[in-house]
């Protein structure tokens, strides 16, 4: 049995995990589902949020729980806090899961990802730091796919993002190098892996070291949100990577 540690992407918490986590409960495995700092029922704390501050909370939820062997999970923008913890406590870490995201290169931000006009949008919409969902529209328009989802489950899905605090998708993250080695998997949703393999040939830097012995890819045709699109199957391929 494993024990699995879920952070979602950007405007979700804990929530988003509860049609995945119900299986690999089920089957025996212990799951932490996290809400970070500023999100979902954590929204009504007061701080200008940063990337620090949602690294500091998870490393707080493994120490807490005495967590060890994890099987650490990020979901889209949780790359970065994820990639972080696993810095800085790599002995507590089995493996490192990104579930249609990947590996936030050492100063890298979310924020250097975005293309210009979506960050000028992006800018303009924050209210009190922290950064509403764009409408559907707007976030497919920018690669982020709803395959999978129909319009039903794109509304009642939408009624709980909240805003996200802005300082994490704008800090930079600071990397040690001490869990470059650890076991890690990309999980490609809504790109396919061929193109995945592309980049890694091309010597693209963000993808710098996916071929490596430590990384295992797979593919899980859907949208950018499985855990909403395809829970079963991402319950799935987890528990997979997790018995590598």
């Amino acid at each position: 049995m494993s024990t699995f540690v879920l952070v979602p992407g950007f405007w979700l918490g804990a929530w988003a995990w509860d049609e995945v986590a119900a299986p690999l409960r089920a089957a025996g495995h212990t799951v932490y589902a996290v809400s970070l700092p500023g999100l979902a029922e954590r929204a009504s704390e007061k701080g200008d949020f940063g990337l620090e501050d949602h690294i500091a909370d998870l490393a707080a939820l493994l120490v807490r729980e005495d967590l060890h062997d994890v099987v650490l999970v990020a979901h889209s923008g949780a790359c970065a806090p994820v990639g972080g913890v696993a810095d800085r406590m790599p002995e507590r870490i089995r493996r490192v899961v990104y579930l249609d995201s990947g590996p936030m290169i050492d100063g890298g931000s979310l924020y250097d990802l975005w293309q210009p006009d979506y960050r000028e949008a992006a800018d303009a919409s924050v209210v009190d730091g922290r950064l509403p969902m764009p409408s559907w529209a707007d976030i497919a328009a920018h690669g982020a796919s709803i395959e999978g989802l129909d319009e039903a489950a794109l509304a009642r899905i939408r009624t709980r993002f909240t805003p996200h605090p802005a300082g994490a998708y704008r800090d930079r993250l600071r990397l040690t190098g001490a869990g470059a080695g650890l076991p890690q998997a990309l999980v490609s949703c809504s790109f396919p892996l061929s193109q995945v393999h592309a980049m890694i040939e091309a010597g693209h830097p963000w993808f710098a070291g996916l071929d490596g012995p430590n990384w295992a890819l797979r593919e899980l045709p859907t949208g950018h949100w499985p855990m909403f699109s395809r829970p079963a199957d991402t319950a799935a391929v987890l528990v997979e990577l997790a018995a590598l």
